[in-house]
């Protein structure tokens, strides 16, 4: 069997290459000439160099001989983006080509890695479920929306005749996240800056159990439906003392009055202007960040079997892999106090490699 990979050198995708060749199966990763290959060090598989944006006759032919696809490729770091052309191309044109080009390929079965995202914010006191619908405007979440609209397109080629599947992942943490997208969170506790906790929540799901999703919704997940592939639902201020402890860092110090969010979300547009992408949030997830966007795992983990591994777990193991591959100085993580600059620039130089 061969299982073609959009975004296959990205977090998750690098992942569900490394599992799906771990279970015998042959992987084509679908990757950018200018892609890092990072994340698949140590993985065998093959490499095809081309575009989720290139036309379907060419992502059809890269698609011959594969029984499955899964298209993980997205802008999903979105905040270091300024506009929103850029990701609304990649992440709905690209999907519309990727399930075009899947019908004309005529393989058995399609995944598409949407996210919690596309279905908004819950009502206070419940959590999402796949029955929700994205109730935001799109100028207030344009990544919600354009995997909203991702999902879309999907809806429109199952009633084409394709044999498709949605999972929507919740924040995923753990290894291979080479570009820092959620794993953000662990380098900033690293250089003792997670003083501060926004007053909302989210849930978290280890990225083995996401892959896993991903493989069940291949095998056995029900053609036309989406899967919430979801871990522990925490708030901001307990998932940053769990992270801040393992990285031997003192916790928040701070949660942040609800009323205070527009006023912070707007000093957080204003120093984007200054210093750019570099921050690790924008101004919009800081105003999301009041609410508790969590969700409910139950239907994927009843149907397809996903486990659900504790938020600590995942953290541990993303931090561990960040040491054994020198993104992080092991310095980095020892005394809590008294650390030196030069340790942190050290750090930030290794991330921006």
């Amino acid at each position: 069997m061969l299982a073609f990979v959009t975004g296959g050198t990205g977090f998750v995708g690098s992942n569900l290459v490394a599992a799906l060749t771990t279970r015998g199966i042959g992987v084509r990763v679908l990757r950018r000439a200018t892609s890092s290959m990072a994340g698949l060090d140590g993985l065998v598989c093959e490499t095809c160099v081309g575009d989720v944006l290139d036309s379907v006759d060419t992502l059809a032919a890269a698609m011959c001989g594969c029984t499955w696809v899964f298209h993980t490729a997205a802008i999903s770091d979105y905040w270091r983006y300024r506009g929103r052309n850029r990701l609304y191309r990649n992440n709905v044109e690209g999907t519309r080509n990727v399930l075009a080009a899947a019908l004309r390929a005529g393989v058995q079965r399609l995944v598409l890695t949407s996210s919690i995202a596309a279905l908004g914010v819950p009502a206070p006191g419940r959590a999402l479920t796949e029955a929700d619908r994205f109730n935001l405007r799109p100028r207030r979440f344009p990544y919600g929306h354009s995997k909203h609209l991702a999902e879309c397109e999907l809806r429109r080629a199952v009633d084409a005749g394709l044999a498709a599947v949605t999972v929507n992942p919740s924040v995923v943490i753990g290894p291979r996240d080479v570009n820092r997208i959620s794993g953000a969170m662990i380098v900033e506790a690293a250089r003792g800056r997670l003083r501060v906790a926004a007053p909302g929540g989210t849930n978290f799901v280890a990225v083995a159990d996401v892959v896993q999703g991903h493989i069940a919704a291949a095998e056995r997940g029900r053609v036309g439906e989406r899967y919430i592939l979801a871990g522990e639902n925490l708030s901001f201020r307990d998932a940053f003392a769990t992270v801040c402890d393992i990285v031997n860092r003192p916790g928040p110090a701070v949660v942040l009055p609800r009323w205070g969010i527009p006023v912070t979300a707007a000093a957080v547009g204003v120093a984007r202007l200054v210093v750019g992408p570099r921050l690790p949030i924008d101004g919009k997830q800081m105003r999301l960040s009041a609410a508790a966007i969590y969700a409910d795992g139950s239907k994927a983990r009843t149907e397809l079997g996903v486990p659900c591994t504790p938020f600590r777990a995942a953290v541990q193991s993303a931090h561990d892999w960040y040491l054994e591959n020198h993104y992080l100085q092991k310095q980095a993580t020892s005394p809590r106090h008294g650390d030196s600059d030069d340790t942190i620039d050290q750090l930030g130089a290794r991330l921006r490699r």
